[in-house]
Parts: structure tokens; sequence; C-alpha cells
């Protein structure tokens, strides 16, 4: 295969090189990207973290940094001190970005002495710490500490209010990402009409078998917990040992649900489903009865357990047409 020269590694890249390192070596993950093997090599050693561990988000995160640091020098306002000049004098005078770049536009014709009022924003932002840039700041409709998109507007919502202790997706055991032991499961909320209702669901890795679980209190932390512990509380030990889930706010209390029933939960990287995929094929299959737009407040706990044998008693093709529920209650039996 031909090797691509200054190969910029993607975030899926990099995924795979974390998956890949465990059974391949530098020389067979670059054949498989398409890279040189000294990409690879360059980049294992850039995202290994404090634990001597390569992970794909902790890399991605290093590499885009490093690229925005990069992409600094080659700023308009950094290259062209006249525009400089005439842009810090009307920033001093608390003009907007916005009023001095259209007046940018009216006053030269010239493209260098024209720029956006993003760009102004961002060569505020990216100064050096100091009376400058903190004046120049104070001089803003909002005087933000730090620059913040509207994407990043976005995210700091998301991360606001971020679940403490999580122990990350990678730490779990080997035994639940190869399905060789029962006991560890998935998790997750589907959400009903106007999003004031929900059901949880659980499913278990080994065997498929599916639990469903009214949140008729709602969908906040407290009562996820409960509910969760309530139901898992009555399996046997063996079959409950983790708890995949992503990064939703109702699994806040973890610590808690942990100490309640003995279950360690572990949390999926953001924004990654195929990190719990069982659990996503299967709130496919549960839509199939309760399509979107359906209100959970209405439907009755024996509807709901009704859904749950059906969807247990139905032949899978990954368990050699066996039946989910025949696979779970085998093991339960072994604790008899």
């Amino acid at each position: 295969m031909k090797t691509k020269h200054h190969f910029v590694l993607t975030k899926r890249d990099r995924e795979r090189i974390e998956v890949w390192l465990k059974g391949y070596t530098q020389s067979e993950i670059a054949s498989r990207i398409g890279c040189n093997r000294s990409t690879i090599s360059r980049e294992i050693v850039r995202g290994t973290d404090g634990t001597g561990v390569y992970r794909a988000v902790y890399a991605h995160k290093k590499a885009v940094s490093r690229i925005r640091g990069r992409k600094l020098g080659k700023r308009k306002l950094f290259l062209n001190a006249t525009l400089q000049v005439y842009v810090l004098a009307h920033l001093k005078k608390k003009w907007s970005p916005k009023q001095i770049a259209e007046t940018l536009k009216d006053t030269y014709t010239e493209k260098t002495m024209q720029v956006s009022p993003e760009a102004i924003y961002q060569y505020i932002y990216v100064l050096p710490r100091g009376s400058l840039k903190k004046s120049l700041i104070e001089g803003l409709r909002r005087s933000h500490k730090y620059r913040r998109s509207p994407r990043q507007e976005k995210q700091d919502e998301e991360l606001r209010g971020k679940i403490a202790s999580m122990l990350s997706i990678h730490e779990r055991p080997a035994e639940v990402a190869n399905r060789s032991i029962p006991g560890h499961w998935e998790g997750d909320l589907i959400i009903g009409k106007y999003k004031r209702s929900a059901i949880a669901t659980l499913v278990e890795r080994t065997t498929r078998y599916t639990i469903i679980v009214p949140l008729r209190t709602g969908k906040d932390a407290v009562s996820v917990r409960q509910a969760l512990a309530q139901k898992l509380s009555t399996l046997p030990k063996h079959l409950a040992k983790t708890l995949t889930y992503d990064q939703g706010k109702e699994m806040s209390q973890h610590i808690q649900f942990t100490i309640d029933t003995g279950i360690q939960v572990f949390f999926a990287d953001p924004a990654s489903p195929w990190q719990r995929g069982t659990n996503e094929n299967t709130n496919g299959l549960i839509r199939q009865f309760y399509p979107k737009g359906t209100d959970f407040s209405q439907v009755s706990d024996e509807d709901l357990q009704h859904t749950e044998d059906l969807l247990n008693g139905r032949p899978r093709q990954c368990l050699g047409f066996a039946f989910p529920k025949e696979k779970f209650y085998d093991l339960v039996a072994l604790d008899c």
C-alpha cells in the first residue's frame, strides 16, 4: 500500500489505533491506516497518558491543541501591522468587533485591510495575559474572561455540572469487552413525548437479556438511581457486576448506586454510542413497540413487562438463534 505524506490522523484513526495496539504491531497499524510507521510511532508517544497507556480521546485533544497553536501565527491581525493598529485603536474606543469590521469594509477596498468580527475576537483572546488583553476584553459588550464560540457555548452547557468521579469505559475489566463472563450490563433511557416521561433499559451483554424499568417518579438522578437499584438488586450477585452507561446526568448518583447494589458503573466516551452497541440496538427494538412521541406515563407496567417478555422470547441470531430468557435463566439457576 502506498503511504501518504503529511498524513493527518483523524479521531476515528486514533480510536482504531487504540484498539489495534492490543493485537497489531506499529507497522501493521500503519499499513491498515495508510500512513508511515513513523506517524504511528510519534502518535503513540504523544497520545500516551500518565498511566503509560495510549488513549484515543486524550491523544485527539492534544492534537487539536497543537493545530490551534500552529494557526496562531497565521492570523491576519498578527501579520498586518497597519490593520492591527487600526483594530486596537478602535477597540480601545470600545467599538465592537462587528462595528470595526463593517467600518473597515467601507473605508478600505484592499482585502488585506479587511477582517471578520470573529477574527478580531480570536485576536483578543489569544493575546498573552496582561494589561492589554484585560483592557480589550473589558471593552467588549460581554467581557468574558475566555472566548466562547457558539459551538463552545453548547459544549459548555453540556459540560456544566459534569458527573464527578466517573470511571471510564477504558477501565473496564477485559471480560466485559469480550463477553466471556456474564453479569455485565449496558443501560440507557428512552425519552417519551415532550421529554416529560421516560423508561430505563438494561441489557446483559452476554445473553442479551433485556429489562425495561418504568420511571414513575421522574427521570432525574435520584429517581433513576432508585429504580435501577431496585430492579438490579433482585439479581444474583454473579449476574450483577458492572453497568456501562453514557454520560447522561441521570447517572450522576452512580457512587450511591454502587454502594446500594455493589455494581460498578463505567461511563462511555461522549458522543460514542457504538461503545454501548448492545443497548443501542435493543433500544431500536423497543422503539418498534413504542415509537417516538410515546407518552410513557400512559403505558402501564403490565404493557412494559409484556414487551420485555416478547423481546426475551425472540430467537437471536447472535446467540445461534437461542432465546435470551433461556440463556439468562440457565445462569440464574447456577445460583440455586
